[in-house]
């Protein structure tokens, strides 16, 4: 949907839309029409389910029809908990930094179709999650910037196996079987190494992708939160300072090894959110996003907030 202002926003769905005077009955109802709910969102990008007052315990229902056979957060590496079904809280990094944008697991081999995201406590102030339409991305960056990074980008991630920085290989793969590790990389078309009681990975995957039903091309990559200059996070910063790019939890380079500048990182962190639109969050309301055609982060907070994420193939 473009607003009057001429900008993208997202598709807003109350029970007004619905029919319905209120709770999560109607919304079922209208979740129920899979054919439907894909068509909107293909057309509007996002969709935002508002004044429905979904409990915790009715969101299993709800997310049952959103998102059928979902999907585990595999190789995922933002940290979270997973609190049910493959549901788990959107992210655990601290309350006073940005997020920058990012399309979910773009780094990987594979990657969700649809994210959504349920608010079950809202923030005393703050903690919006900004949307961007990854089209208006990629438009957004310099010339020199997109042809740089044509050739696609390294990601190197290095998994402790329980002790050390980042996440362990364990929680990353759910799993404790080094044979599933390898399978699922092997798989995924990576290069590994096990080194010690980590290891080591390295993937080449493009900067852009189109989606697969209309064909857009958008910015699909996460060079800017795998890169140091990009890093909100002080002590993050100051660790990547000392340390050598091939022993940090993860970093990135183009994709014949050369380095990124730290001015394109910069530049498509700070137009991916100065492109973005808020989302503001009340309790009971939900986000469900195209995973290829927009991207999404998360804005500074205080007071408690907890707002759940699942995903879908």
């Amino acid at each position: 949907m473009i607003s009057e202002a001429g900008s993208w926003q997202p598709l807003t769905i109350s029970p007004g839309t619905v029919g319905d005077t209120g709770g999560d009955g109607g919304l079922l109802g209208y979740l129920g029409d899979g054919d439907r709910l894909s068509a909107l969102l293909t057309e509007h990008k996002a969709l935002v389910f508002r004044q429905f007052e979904v409990s915790t315990e009715q969101l299993g229902a709800v997310l049952d029809l959103m998102l059928p056979n979902r999907l585990a957060y595999v190789h995922g590496n933002s940290p979270r908990t997973k609190v049910g079904r493959n549901v788990y809280t959107s992210t655990e990094y601290p309350a006073e930094f940005t997020i920058s944008m990012h399309n979910e697991l773009s780094y990987a081999a594979a990657w969700p179709s649809r994210l959504a995201f349920y608010c079950e406590r809202a923030a005393a102030s703050g903690g919006a999650t900004p949307v961007v339409d990854a089209a208006r991305w990629l438009e957004e960056l310099d010339p020199q910037v997109r042809e740089a990074y044509a050739g696609g980008v390294r990601y190197q991630q290095n998994l402790h196996g329980g002790a050390g920085l980042g996440k362990s290989w364990q929680d990353t793969f759910e799993t404790v079987d080094r044979d599933e590790v390898e399978a699922f990389l092997s798989e995924s078309g990576a290069e590994w190494k096990w080194i010690g009681n980590g290891v080591r990975i390295s993937q080449i995957r493009p900067s852009t992708a189109r989606h697969p039903v209309t064909g857009t091309e958008v910015w699909f990559n996460q060079s800017d939160q795998w890169h140091p200059a990009a890093l909100g996070d002080e002590t993050a910063l100051a660790l990547a300072k000392v340390m050598p790019a091939e022993e940090l939890p993860q970093s990135v380079t183009f994709a014949d090894g050369s380095p990124i500048p730290a001015e394109y990182v910069l530049q498509v962190r700070d137009r991916g959110l100065a492109a973005a639109v808020d989302v503001d969050w009340h309790a009971g309301d939900l986000l469900l996003i195209d995973n290829v055609l927009v991207g999404h982060g998360r804005r500074p907070y205080a007071g408690e907030r907890r707002v759940l994420v699942a995903m879908s193939r």
